[in-house]
C-alpha cells in the first residue's frame, strides 16, 4: 500500500512538471478554482449545513482545490513506510483512495487545459467553454472511475473515524509531526479526521454528491446533449 501512495504522488509531481513545460499550470489552476466554485453551487444544500460545512470545505480544499500539496506529498515520501506500521489499514486505504483520486483529477484537468489553451486562449473559464471542454477530453471511463473512488474513499473514511483511539492517536502525533517537520502532513490528516468526525454518516453526504456527480458526467457526455442549450452545469 505505501508504494502506491508514493506512485500517485510520483504521478502527480511528473504531470506537474509536465503542465509547467507545456505552460498550461496557470489554466489548470484556474480550472481547479472554477471547479471549486462550481461544486459548491451544485451541492449548496449541503455546503449550507453546518455538520457537512468542515467535510465540504476538506473536499474543495485538501483533495481536488488548487492548493499546492508539494510540502504535504513530499512529508509523506519522507514517512509513508513508517505510517504504514501504525496507521490501521482502512486509514492507508483512505490515504491511498485520496491520493489516487488527486492524480486522477490533475491528469483529467491538464487535459482540458490543454483543450481551453487552444480554443479559447486568454478566455475566462465559464460554464459554456468548461462544457466544450469537458465533451471534447471525454475519457468517460476515467470520470467514472474517479467517481467509483470518491464512493470507495467514502466508505473507508465511514469505518476510519469508527476506529477505537484513531482520534487520539492523531492528536498525540501533532508535537511529533512538528518537531520532525511533518507538519503539513499532520495537518492533513488532522483536518480530514475532524471533517468526516463531525458529519457521524458519512453516506449521507458522500451519496448525495456521487449522484449529482454522475448525473453532471452522463449528461455532459451524452451524444444526445446540445450545446450551449442544454449545458447542466450552474452559473459560477
Amino acid at each position: 500500500m505505501a508504494q502506491e501512495i508514493i506512485k500517485h504522488i510520483h504521478r502527480v509531481n511528473a504531470l506537474r512538471d509536465l503542465a509547467n513545460q507545456l505552460g498550461v499550470m496557470p489554466i489548470i489552476h484556474q480550472l481547479q478554482h472554477w471547479q471549486c466554485e462550481r461544486l459548491l453551487v451544485t451541492h449548496d444544500d449541503l455546503a449550507q449545513q453546518k455538520r457537512y460545512q468542515k467535510a465540504m470545505a476538506f473536499f474543495v480544499d485538501e483533495l481536488y482545490g488548487p492548493k499546492d500539496f508539494s510540502q504535504r506529498d513530499a512529508d509523506l515520501v519522507r514517512v509513508i513506510p513508517k505510517l504504514a506500521k501504525v496507521l490501521p489499514d482502512k486509514a492507508m486505504n483512505a490515504m491511498d483512495d485520496a491520493l489516487s483520486l488527486n492524480a486522477l483529477s490533475f491528469d483529467l484537468d491538464m487535459a482540458m487545459a490543454q483543450y481551453l489553451q487552444r480554443h479559447f486562449p486568454g478566455a475566462p473559464i465559464n460554464r459554456d467553454n468548461y462544457a466544450l471542454a469537458y465533451r471534447n477530453v471525454g475519457r468517460m471511463e476515467e470520470r467514472e472511475h474517479q467517481i467509483d473512488i470518491i464512493s470507495h474513499l467514502g466508505d473507508q473514511l465511514s469505518d476510519v473515524i469508527k476506529i477505537r483511539g484513531i482520534g487520539m492517536l492523531i492528536s498525540l502525533s501533532r508535537r511529533p509531526a512538528k518537531l520532525a517537520g511533518l507538519l503539513a502532513l499532520h495537518e492533513f490528516l488532522e483536518r480530514g479526521f475532524n471533517a468526516f468526525k463531525a458529519l457521524g454518516d458519512v453516506q449521507s453526504f458522500i451519496q448525495p454528491v456521487l449522484v449529482r456527480e454522475k448525473a453532471i458526467m452522463q449528461t455532459l457526455l451524452s451524444d444526445e446533449l446540445t450545446l450551449p442549450e442544454e449545458n447542466p452545469l450552474p452559473v459560477v
